[in-house]
This record gives C-alpha cells, structure tokens and sequence, in this order.
C-alpha cells in the first residue's frame, strides 16, 4: 500500500500555520489523494491522546479505509511499550523508530541488549518495528543490529536519503538493507548550490525529480509481494511564506502519490 505520513504535512501540523491541522484532519486528506496507509511518526501530541481517543481515531481510520502505522525514535524498553500499546489501540502492524534518541545514544551492544528485551511482547501482538537508515548509525552497523537481534518482528525502514550525510551512496544502502525490509520512507532529493556558490543544500524534491532511485529501489525490495508499505515524506525547505509553502507541499503529495500509482 501507498500513503503519506505526517512529515508530508510538516508546515501544515507545525508552529508556522495559523491553524495547525490535527490527525482528523490529515486522514480524510489522505484518502483523497487516494492514499491506503498514514504513518502518524513523531507526532508528540499523540502521546497525550486516552485510550477513547485513540479507539476513536482507530474508528475514524478504519470508516476511510486507511490502514494506521506509528513512528518514534527511541528503544528504550518502557518507550516501546507505551508505543506497543498505542498500536494495538490503533490497530497498527509497523512502528518506525531509530536506535538514537534526543536524550539516549546506546553503543550498538547497548541497543542490542535493550531492543531483545522488547521483541517478545512484540512478536505476540504482531507488530513490527522497523529501524529507520540514517546518518548516525551506518547501514551495515544497522544490519548488524538486526541480525544480532534476530526477531522476527525487527526489520528496517528504508530511507536512502538519509544516509547521504553519512557518505553512503543510495545504491549502495538499497542494495544492503533490501533482505531486511519492513517499511519504504519515499523522499527524494537534490543538491543545489547555496548563496554566493560556497556550499550546497541537501533538499527535497517531487518524486521523480532528484537523486532518490525509486524505481530501483521498489524493483529491489518488491514491497508489493512482501506486504510493506510506501510512506511519503519531505524535505519541503520554508519558502516565502505559509501560502506558498503549503501549496508546494500539498502539490507534492499529489504528485508524489501519482507517480507511485503511474510506476
């Protein structure tokens, strides 16, 4: 299945909008993109929703015909376990986190030790959670994790952008990271020149249009016959102001959706 996740409404749930739009709002949007799946990731006004409320937002999904995923960083054991929680609320299959946290960075044998005390209660309640690529952690150490782990219930969630600021070339990560799959971040982007010509800008673009290998990657992985999911996101950089950043945005799901539907 295809969708959008919250880091595809970034300027439209964030600080900048006159008034930020809610989780009730980005589903039905979803759907008339024609999206199956939204990945509701790093959304901190999540963690203050009650049970009822997140039965509701379950309901609401469930009335659309859009499957929920959920997203955090962090593998601290309680952590995983409030957010075990909130998937069987949602009736969420697939959590995307990342071993390093705002305020935790355990060494890999750290990380291995901390995410086989989760795996159990996980693998009983048949929910994934899949470890995002990135610039902090290498593809090959983020491997070697998994397979340290070895559960069922963890695999990777693949976003070669990411690990750009790392030296690692797309390919290259898609080529590693392929076995391992369990969830595709779909962001591309593009390198251009800063002001005055010193430097450059890893930004994003529409799908299609930079340096993200996307039909390579989807031939490599075949999330189609695997059962993973393709979630949208942005690099949407501020433009001029609110209107015109939230048009592109907007304009950039639209395409982005197409072109996955069109490959």
């Amino acid at each position: 299945m295809i969708g959008l996740s919250t880091y595809a409404f970034f300027w439209q749930i964030s600080d900048r909008a006159p008034k930020p739009l809610g989780l009730e709002e980005l589903l039905p949007r979803t759907r008339e993109l024609g999206g199956q799946v939204f990945q509701i990731c790093d959304y901190q006004p999540l963690h203050a929703y009650s049970d009822r409320q997140l039965s509701d937002l379950k309901k609401r999904a469930d009335d659309l015909g859009i499957t929920l995923e959920l997203g955090t960083k962090g593998i601290k054991p309680e952590h995983l376990a409030n957010y075990l929680r909130m998937a069987d609320r949602l009736g969420a299959k697939v959590i995307r986190s990342m071993v390093t946290a705002p305020d935790h960075r355990p060494t890999l044998a750290e990380a291995e030790v901390l995410l086989k005390q989760s795996m159990p209660s996980y693998e009983a309640s048949g929910v994934t959670i899949a470890l995002e690529t990135y610039e902090q952690l290498s593809s090959t150490d983020l491997i070697a994790l998994v397979e340290a782990v070895g559960s069922k219930s963890l695999g990777i969630c693949l976003d070669p952008a990411n690990c750009v600021a790392n030296l690692e070339h797309p390919i290259a990560v898609i080529d590693r990271c392929a076995p391992y799959v369990a969830n595709l971040h779909i962001k591309d982007f593009a390198f251009t020149r800063r002001g005055g010509w010193v430097g450059f800008t890893l930004e994003g673009v529409e799908l299609g249009k930079g340096l993200l290998p996307y039909d390579y990657m989807i031939e490599k992985v075949d999330p189609e016959s695997r059962g993973i999911n393709q979630v949208v996101e942005h690099w949407l950089t501020w433009q001029d102001d609110y209107e015109k950043t939230i048009r592109i945005e907007n304009e950039w799901n639209a395409h982005n959706l197409e072109r996955m539907r069109g490959r």
